[in-house]
């Protein structure tokens, strides 16, 4: 079972942090996410601590959770941002993250946000093959400026996690293959306004095991020796994120163990450290939560169908995954077997199938855990479903931290040509 720590039960109601789930939902209505802001500290402060022995710079993958609250609390803690569009490095810069503390990766970097970045002064591009560090090249030297990159490498490795958040095995898109590194430095040092500073692979999201990062980063470390050996001042290694949450069963290793993977393999060449946690420091922070809007008993089995859909939490659908459904109000324990759906008109719409559930009724309100990272970012308004607001709570305060949209905001976004 996912770790309830900041979501616990009080007189079998649940609670975020000090604030009764109940509470919020009469104030701003379901479904809604709410993230817990101490539970998004602390994560942050294992890796700080984790890493303390390290010389080390910990920038937040984005990507998990772009809201500016979150972004917000982590920059005051010192975080930098790992970013993978113009847009993300405009949400961490208006957060207050320094430029300077950001990495810009991602495979189709385009000149627009190639220049922005460079205008910005971001930390470093991940490069991710030989045709952007020409176009990366051709920008920097348009604007008189030096663009400081490390080629993300593709090691080759099998992450032993799900196939579509694996990236480096030698199928994925992303990243040069090691195979071929040595020669993509060689023709990034002979371009013009380009400093060479660093290494970077980043192997997959959601890993549970610490052997593949080892493997992973051996093969780094032995690139970093090769390419010193042939004249390249490598200062950055990049060592991307991954560590899993625990969303079902998974035992996850500590970030303590994790550092000391990077710090036994890679310690000796003296460089910096760049981690890029997303998914550990909020996916357990944060919950959705729905409310029942019927009970359905089918000719096979019974359907719990909630007001929350693919559209606001699309992982199940997408990947599979399993998130634990539990009840807000526990007063009564019968458990039943469902089959939890959402409303959109698509067969696809489940968050899962014959599972045991308090016995539940319309009105009941629903939280589906372990929802904080690649929750609301992946949202959308399809079927002209408003997005889901979300919520932050410290201590015994909450607040609205994006508002749920109103039907006239998202349809006037389109807009009728004359000629119609």
């Amino acid at each position: 079972m996912t770790n309830k720590t900041h979501f616990p039960y009080l007189n079998k109601q649940m609670f975020a942090e000090n604030v009764a789930i109940s509470d919020i939902a009469k104030q701003v209505g379901t479904p809604f996410y709410c993230y817990s802001n101490t539970a998004i500290v602390q994560n942050f402060q294992q890796y700080q601590q984790a890493f303390s022995d390290q010389n080390t710079l910990i920038c937040y993958a984005v990507k998990a959770n772009g809201n500016q609250a979150v972004l917000s609390t982590l920059a005051k803690l010192g975080s930098g941002a790992d970013v993978v569009s113009m847009g993300e490095i405009r949400r961490a810069r208006c957060a207050g993250i320094p430029a300077n503390k950001i990495v810009y990766s991602g495979v189709a970097k385009t000149e627009a946000e190639i220049e922005y970045a460079l205008s910005e002064g971001i930390f470093q591009f991940n490069v991710e093959s030989e045709p952007e560090i020409e176009l990366i090249s051709q920008v920097a030297s348009r604007l008189n400026k030096i663009a400081a990159i490390a080629f993300r490498i593709n090691p080759d490795v099998c992450a032993n996690t799900h196939a579509k958040i694996s990236t480096g095995k030698s199928e994925n898109k992303f990243g040069v293959p090691i195979s071929n590194a040595r020669a993509a430095y060689k023709q990034a040092a002979a371009l013009p306004n380009i400093k060479v500073q660093g290494v970077d692979v980043h192997i997959g999201s959601q890993l549970t095991e610490l052997a593949p990062f080892e493997e992973a980063y051996k093969r780094i470390a032995q690139l970093v020796t090769d390419l010193k050996a042939d004249g390249h001042e490598i200062t950055v290694i990049d060592i991307g994120g991954g560590l899993g949450i625990t969303y079902d069963d998974e035992v996850i290793p500590s970030k303590k163990d994790y550092a000391n993977i990077a710090k036994t393999q890679l310690t000796h060449l003296g460089c910096k450290i760049v981690v890029e946690p997303g998914r550990s420091l909020l996916g357990n922070a944060g919950i959705l939560v729905s409310s029942v809007v019927f009970v359905k008993t089918g000719e096979a089995r019974q359907f719990l169908i909630l007001d929350a859909g693919m559209n606001d939490l699309i992982r199940p659908s997408m990947y599979d995954a399993h998130h634990d459904i539990l009840a807000v109000d526990i007063t009564n324990n019968e458990q039943k077997t469902y089959d939890v759906v959402g409303p959109v008109c698509e067969t696809g719409d489940t968050f899962s199938k014959n599972r045991q559930v308090n016995a539940s009724k319309s009105g009941d309100l629903i939280a589906i855990m372990s929802c904080g990272a690649y929750g609301s970012a992946m949202s959308s308004t399809y079927n002209t479903r408003m997005l889901a607001p979300e919520i932050m709570v410290k201590g015994d305060n909450f607040a609205v931290v994006r508002a749920r949209p109103t039907y006239e905001e998202v349809i006037n976004a389109d807009s009728v040509p004359d000629w119609v």
